[in-house]
């Protein structure tokens, strides 16, 4: 019993470390994961109402609540480790995976998430796999309280203490660092290296959702349901009532990029439509873009003069991406900054990019080259290339 029970306590204690350490890598990115549980949650809620206010509440908070999780999971599994406090670790394990079990129960049953989030980006895994997952640590970690008697220390009081400090200041110093400087790991579609037109169609292969098509048909005051190869041969004596659609396998079809167009107010002047620049600004031997989603703080925003000069002199075009163009416009124009062309995107893909506010991104016929945070820019503006004609 002793030796299932050491087993256990290392597999619990690794993996609450490991899932923590993942997730640390991109605390924004799990802050967004959680709001959109919150924001789900809170649909049919009046904002007035007490369960409204306090979704709104989480939301507006996710990030400080990532952190928090985040930091919790990895001191919890090192705790275990070392036995420390174990039966106050336990239950607090305990609260920690009966609170994921509900959230991965929820993503798996909802059907409204493929991806939960519970090791970030990098290592995704379906909900299903992930309420799995949840239900085994569930398992385990009550018996561990059962048999909590054959857990023991490795170490002293004053030394485990002196661990779980230092653990405490890694965490904390590893998001602090990946908050101002960009993910150590970066999985995501605008990552470095990544050629971004590739990453906007299906990858080579993939299988296409496949549907069950019924034909809804009226008779004699019946109705009637025929799949596409069995219609009868008399059909056009029915009235036709409705087309029905069923999902029967889901495939994997999908762009890793969705929703990026580039656009602003410029139209055609022969059709009159929106031109979409997105074609052309991937085809440009250099380009460089940065992508925001806030510009209420004028600082970064008078940062960006020297890049804008120092672009112009290189002969890069500089384009700013932002979910509200003209917002983006006022805000430069408002602190004497000019230069640049703004686009439109949709929101995610920004908030995809941008995991500081601004991520400055340099393009290579589409293929992303250089990626800098905020706390980088000054040292971008002088680290540009001249463009390759």
């Amino acid at each position: 019993m002793r030796t299932s029970v050491k087993i256990i306590q290392w597999l619990v204690g690794l993996l609450f470390i490991v899932s923590g350490l993942v997730k640390a890598n991109d605390p924004v990115g799990l802050g967004y994961k959680m709001q959109e549980f919150f924001e789900l949650w809170s649909t049919g809620l009046s904002k007035s109402s007490l369960p409204g206010t306090l979704l709104a509440s989480l939301h507006d908070a996710a990030l400080g609540l990532s952190i928090f999780m985040i930091t919790l999971e990895i001191l919890a599994g090192v705790a275990l480790l070392i036995g420390w406090k174990k039966t106050f670790v336990l239950r607090l394990l305990l609260l920690l995976i009966i609170f994921f079990t509900f959230l991965t129960g929820y993503a798996y049953l909802s059907g409204k998430f493929t991806n939960c989030g519970c090791f970030g980006d990098c290592i995704p895994i379906t909900p299903f796999t992930s309420f799995l997952k949840d239900l085994a640590l569930l398992a385990m970690i009550v018996f561990l309280l059962v048999q909590q008697r054959y857990i023991q220390p490795v170490l002293s009081t004053r030394s485990g203490n002196i661990v779980l400090a230092a653990t405490l200041f890694f965490s904390l110093g590893l998001q602090w660092y990946v908050l101002t400087y960009l993910p150590l790991a970066d999985c995501l579609p605008f990552k470095k290296g990544a050629y971004l037109p590739a990453g906007m169609k299906p990858p080579p292969g993939a299988v296409p959702d496949s549907f069950a098509i019924r034909f809804v048909y009226e008779k004699g005051g019946k109705q009637y349901e025929f799949a596409p190869e069995n219609l009868p041969a008399d059909f056009t004596t029915y009235k036709f009532v409705d087309r029905k659609q069923t999902l029967v396998r889901k495939g994997n079809a999908e762009a890793q990029i969705k929703g990026f167009t580039l656009t602003n107010d410029e139209k055609d002047s022969i059709s009159g439509n929106t031109i979409d620049f997105t074609d052309s600004v991937l085809a440009k031997p250099k380009a460089l873009l940065v992508f925001a989603l806030d510009f209420s703080d004028p600082e970064w925003i008078g940062q960006t003069k020297k890049l804008l000069d120092n672009a112009a002199k290189t002969g890069l075009p500089l384009y700013v991406v932002s979910p509200n163009a003209g917002e983006a416009r006022a805000a430069f124009e408002k602190a004497g900054v000019t230069g640049g062309k703004f686009f439109n995107t949709d929101f995610t893909v920004v908030r995809t990019v941008a995991r500081t506010n601004p991520t400055l991104l340099l393009l290579k016929n589409g293929t992303v080259e250089k990626k800098w945070s905020r706390q980088e820019m000054a040292r971008a503006a002088n680290e540009l290339p001249a463009p390759t004609f």
